[in-house]
This record gives C-alpha cells, sequence and structure tokens, in this order.
C-alpha cells in the first residue's frame, strides 16, 4: 500500500480496528476512512453500496463484527450469525463491485471444529463439528472465508484473512457479562482486590488451553499481509485450494488456571481462586499451527505476561467507562 492509499477500515472503534488504526497510524497513513456507525451502518446494503461508490477505497480491513464471550454467544445465537453474515455480504460484496486491490477479513480461531487435532491447521477447516456454545458466529466467520475464496477464484480479486486466535489487548470489552475470557478475569481479580475479597470464583474446570495474542501484534501481522507483495502472497493465499486465510497467533497456549494465576499476579490479589465445574468449559485446546505465517515472515512479539499488564494499565486508565 502506498502512504497516501485510501484505506476503509470497517469496525474501526472496537478492540480490533483500534488497534489496526493505531497500527496504520504509527506507519504513517492517514488517508483512513473510519466512519462511525451513525454515518455509516454496515447492516444496510444500501449505505454500504453508496459509500463504496462515493469514497471508491483502495484497500479494506473488514474488522466489524459482533463479539462475544460463552454467555453471549449462548444467550444471543441469533443475532451473533445473522449481523456478521449480513456485515460481511454487503462489505466484501461493495469491495468487489468497486474494484477495492486488496480485501483483508478478520476471523476467528472458532472456526475451527471443536476436537480439531492441535496445533490446529489452516486445512483443518470443515473436517469436523464445532463447539456447540458459538456455532452460530463460527458459522459466520467461514462463510466469510468461504466468500472471499469464492470471490477471488469468480474473479481474481486479493481477498484474503486472517484467523486471529484470542485477542487481548487496549480497547477491550469489560464487560462482567460480555466479555471474553481474559479481560473478564481482570476486571474479576480487580474489583476482587478493591473488595478485599477472599476469593475469586472462575467459570469452569480450569483446564482448558488458550492461546492469547496480543491485539497490537494481530494489527502488526495485519498490517505486514495488506503489504506483502502479490509474488509472495498469490502463491500461499490466492491459489485455491489452498485456504486463503492464516492464522495469526503465538503458537504457545496455557491453561485457564494458568492464566488466571498470571492475573492474578499482575493485579495483585491475595485471596485465591475458585473453579467453578458447573460452568461450560467450552473448547478443550485451541492452539494454533502458525507455520505459514512464520514462512511469510511474520511473528507475535509479546509474551503473555507483557500484554497482561499492558492490558491492565490500560483498564485502569479508563477504569471509569467501566464502573456499573
Amino acid at each position: 500500500m502506498d502512504i497516501t492509499s485510501k484505506i476503509f477500515i470497517a469496525g474501526s472503534k472496537g478492540l480490533v480496528g483500534s488497534a489496526l488504526v493505531r497500527a496504520l497510524k504509527g506507519a504513517g497513513y492517514d488517508n483512513l476512512l473510519t466512519p462511525e456507525i451513525d454515518q455509516l451502518d454496515l447492516t444496510c446494503q444500501s449505505a454500504v453500496a453508496s459509500f463504496f461508490q462515493e469514497q471508491s477505497p483502495e484497500y479494506v480491513i473488514l474488522a466489524a463484527a459482533k463479539v462475544g464471550g460463552i454467555l453471549a454467544n449462548n444467550s444471543y445465537p441469533a443475532e451473533f450469525i445473522h449481523i456478521n453474515l449480513v456485515i460481511q455480504n454487503n462489505v466484501i460484496h461493495s469491495a468487489w463491485k468497486s474494484g477495492v486491490k486488496r480485501l483483508l477479513f478478520l476471523g476467528s480461531s472458532c472456526i475451527y471444529p471443536r476436537l480439531a487435532s492441535q496445533p490446529m491447521k489452516e486445512d483443518s477447516l470443515l473436517t469436523g463439528t464445532l463447539e456447540p456454545t458459538n456455532e452460530p458466529y463460527a458459522i459466520a466467520k467461514i462463510a466469510g472465508i468461504k466468500m472471499c475464496e469464492a470471490y477471488n477464484r469468480q474473479y481474481g480479486t486479493e481477498f484474503i484473512a486472517v484467523m486471529p486466535t484470542n485477542l487481548y489487548g487496549p480497547g477491550d470489552n469489560f464487560h462482567p457479562d460480555e466479555s471474553h475470557v481474559l479481560p473478564a478475569l481482570i476486571r474479576r481479580f480487580h474489583e476482587a482486590k478493591m473488595a478485599a475479597a477472599a476469593e475469586v470464583v472462575v467459570w469452569g474446570s480450569g483446564k482448558p488451553r488458550r492461546e492469547l495474542l496480543y491485539v497490537d501484534d494481530m494489527a502488526a501481522g495485519s498490517l505486514y499481509l495488506m503489504n506483502l507483495p502479490g509474488s509472495q502472497l498469490r502463491p500461499e493465499l490466492l491459489s485455491y485450494p489452498k485456504p486463503c486465510f492464516l492464522n495469526l497467533g503465538t503458537g504457545v497456549d496455557a491453561s485457564i488456571a494458568e492464566i488466571a494465576g498470571i492475573v492474578k499476579s499482575v493485579i495483585g490479589f491475595e485471596g485465591k481462586i475458585v473453579f467453578d465445574s458447573s460452568k461450560p468449559d467450552g473448547t478443550p485446546q485451541k492452539l494454533q499451527d502458525v507455520s505459514r505465517s512464520r514462512a511469510l515472515g511474520w511473528s507475535a512479539k509479546v509474551l503473555l505476561h507483557e500484554g497482561v499488564e499492558k492490558t491492565y494499565a490500560w483498564f485502569l486508565d479508563n477504569i471509569d467507562r467501566f464502573r456499573k
């Protein structure tokens, strides 16, 4: 991408989108299209079509999505599949119609089968049943991948995708009921520390393993792929039937119990951790094989303990917005 290229970041205000904007601005890109929801409703087909017609972005990063943890996915399955499918369909189709040079679709590691072989390789997609607690969201993301693939095959587009593992960092959602595991733990341990509580209850057995990626690492990997020359990109991501997406992760995981221990240490909570085994564990393990992204020249930099420290510092700086 030229430094003056017009780049549309769909979903620029969320955890993923804000990190992408930080990365782009930090690299000197300033011709960014970052409309708020009151300026562009991505679920409205005509509004999205008009936006592309009027603005003619050269590059698109599709980070907009309805996201949440186990409770949110279980509570609002219809919203998770409907909203995500509609946004993807509108943006990807309009990007093709307006002649966008390259599009990057942000997916999720939940696309893989619940019992996929570990670490999960890109070619394990659609080889088994999904995790029931987030199946509607996963199906929407799989559809987005397949839509990119189909447009590449039929129209010769450069529509690629990345599947980040579990993301965390500045701008995360710390809602007590609708957040992912790490921000939920940070808030829970912080509030327990402030209340001098004797214990913190963590959902599940503590045994499931999760790979966590600091969100600014994800943004760096995404920008790297947007700038990768076509001669390097094409053989790996645009040569069907090779998957048109890459895993983005650290290649290292930890148990929920270990993650809770790191959060407890960073926050300085002195009580004990209690695991509530009556609550769902979710997928037993989610570790990605990151060999393809490394072969293309990118790897994550931020280790988990450092990332938790940075995320907790951001939480403290912005704590007023999280008060009930």
